[in-house]
């Protein structure tokens, strides 16, 4: 069954917000940047407009400066996350005062007051304060989690996922629900760009089904997990909006490589002293590289990481009874009755369906994500993603759909299928963002596009061959030939994001307008069984019991059955 879906999902959720001292990123979906805001005053608490607050990030040189408006406002959004910033407010007359060590979160807008004394002509004790709120402040639009550089460098991390870093939020069940809702209604951005698996069958993220990370563990900066926001601007989740943000360059090379291993002996094959199967070789490995710097100083900055993984796992952790009475780790499925029915394909068919133990799964890939970031001038910053990942998964048939009276194919303890009876899942992801933020003493605005390009399909082990199901006592025995629900299963997804929001500054307001554009195209092919099933009690037939089976495939039998036509 193939079909072409197409969907064109429009939205001007352009609502006109007027807040109170809030930039257009404070929380906004799919943010990548920070912000300040505060107020400037005089020692008798008189507002100073006309003051100028300029914040220097100093890894990188960055500036980013405004001046102070009626009622001693300001607002400077698009600002790199991270830090650390020196920050300095000043005014003709008064003594300018600096804020050192000022880190900024991902979505966060740091409130920072300024109080600035009058400069005299005797030297007096002067104090000046500035007054910093984190979590408390007029710009907090509801409870979320912020993960900074610090937590994701030092943070334990088993898979190297970002799922290690989302269960530091007290909703998350430790994996990726959060307040009882289930995964599929997150939200989850990388850079502002879409990385949810729009068609639903990744799990969550791009690369799920071969059990990969879309992006290097140590290309990811900082992450963000809000629930239950209530600004208008943030949407498209009932679940949780996680945003995501890589690392950029800076003034300073740096560079890192790193190397994770194991191997058979690493996994574990005895429950109480007792042996239960022998481990095959195995192998784990991930490999990587990251490397940045400056390309012009204070001007044009890069970041690439590189990552490679191979990993195998034993195909089944059952073997086949040798002995009459299954033991510990041993199916109730012959040897001697499962080198019977392989001699009997190869030698009536010319079919081998492969080994039925001791062989091994193999889950690969590889990434790779490359930055650009760009000091157009003081006012404008242009930043450019793109990342690749190619990975693949190996495994045995589907273990229920279709199997005997929902018995199983196993591997288990009553069913052993052979090797060709697997499949490899493949994912493979192109993915380009583009982010241009300006600013104004009077105005900001952020531009956004990006391109997914999803490819997802499915290459059996197997050449073309009908599906055969065995069964012994009412329970699936074996399975051979092709896995049924593999045969030209590909899904093809292409997603398309504009945004542009812009902001005005006025008074003590910031009014916000922004619109989004969503294109979605989908192709998806899935064909069961093409080449035909053979055992399943469809109708009045019934499964193929063993004795059944070598008497259709007898060729000096009445009941042969020739499965090659």
């Amino acid at each position: 069954m193939s079909r072409w879906y197409h969907s064109l999902i429009t939205s001007a959720i352009l609502a006109a917000s007027i807040l109170a001292l809030v930039p257009e990123d404070a929380v906004a979906q799919g943010v990548t940047t920070a912000a300040l805001n505060g107020i400037v005053t005089d020692q008798a608490g008189q507002p100073l407009p006309g003051a100028n607050v300029i914040a220097v990030h100093l890894p990188t040189g960055t500036q980013y400066g405004t001046s102070v408006r009626q009622g001693g406002v300001y607002n400077i959004p698009h600002m790199r996350v991270g830090g650390p910033y020196s920050v300095t407010a000043s005014f003709v007359g008064f003594t300018s005062h600096v804020e050192e060590d000022v880190f900024l979160s991902l979505a966060q807008d740091l409130r920072l007051d300024f109080t600035l004394a009058e400069q005299a002509v005797q030297l007096e004790t002067v104090l000046i304060t500035a007054e910093e709120n984190e979590v408390l402040n007029s710009a907090r639009t509801g409870a979320a989690t912020y993960i900074g550089p610090q937590q994701v460098e030092q943070l334990p991390s088993v898979k190297r996922s970002t799922r290690d870093l989302t269960r530091l939020d007290p909703r998350s069940d430790g994996n990726l629900s959060f307040g009882g809702r289930n995964w599929l209604f997150n939200n989850i951005s990388l850079d502002g760009s879409y990385y949810n698996n729009p068609f639903g069958l990744d799990a969550p993220e791009p690369g799920g089904q071969s059990n990969a990370q879309p992006v290097p563990f140590d290309a990811i900066e900082q992450v963000q997990v809000s629930v239950a926001p209530f600004d208008v601007r943030e949407g498209g989740f009932t679940g949780a909006g996680i945003n995501q943000v890589t690392k950029s360059g800076s003034n300073e090379f740096k560079g890192s490589a790193y190397f994770f291993t194991r191997n058979e002996n690493f996994v574990g094959n005895s429950v109480r002293g007792e042996k239960l199967f022998e481990n095959p070789d195995l192998s784990f490995s991930q490999t990587g590289l990251t490397i940045s710097g400056p390309i012009i100083k204070n001007k044009l900055f890069f970041f690439a990481n590189g990552e490679i993984e191979r990993r195998d796992d034993p195909g089944t952790n059952f073997t086949a009874n040798t002995s009459g009475t299954p033991g510990p780790g041993e199916s109730r499925v012959e040897a001697s009755v499962m080198d019977q029915i392989r001699q009997r394909m190869i030698d009536s068919y010319g079919y081998d369906p492969g080994a039925y133990q001791g062989y091994t799964h193999s889950t690969d890939n590889e990434k790779l994500l490359v930055k650009l970031d760009w000091n157009v001038n003081q006012r404008n910053n242009l930043s450019l993603r793109y990342n690749y990942l190619n990975a693949f998964r190996e495994q045995g048939p589907h273990p229920f759909v279709l199997s005997f009276a929902g018995t199983g194919r196993g591997p288990n303890e009553t069913s052993l299928p052979f090797q060709k009876n697997g499949y490899r899942i493949n994912n493979k992801l192109h993915s380009v963002a583009l982010e241009l933020n300006s600013r104004s003493d009077q105005f900001a605005n952020r531009f956004f596009a990006s391109v997914n390009i999803f490819r997802d399909h499915r290459d059996p082990f197997s050449e073309d061959f009908p599906t055969i199901e065995l069964a012994e006592d009412g329970v699936t025995y074996t399975s051979i030939g092709h896995e049924g629900f593999s045969i030209h299963n590909i899904l093809d997804q292409d997603v398309i994001q504009l945004t542009n929001n812009f902001s005005y500054f006025k008074g003590r307001h910031v009014i916000t307008v922004g619109g989004n554009f969503e294109y979605f195209k989908f192709f998806n092919s899935f064909n069961i069984f093409r080449h035909g099933l053979f055992g399943l009690p469809f109708a009045s037939s019934t499964l193929f019991s063993l004795d059944q089976f070598f008497d259709a495939t007898d060729p000096a039998s009445p009941n042969f059955i020739d499965f090659n036509s």
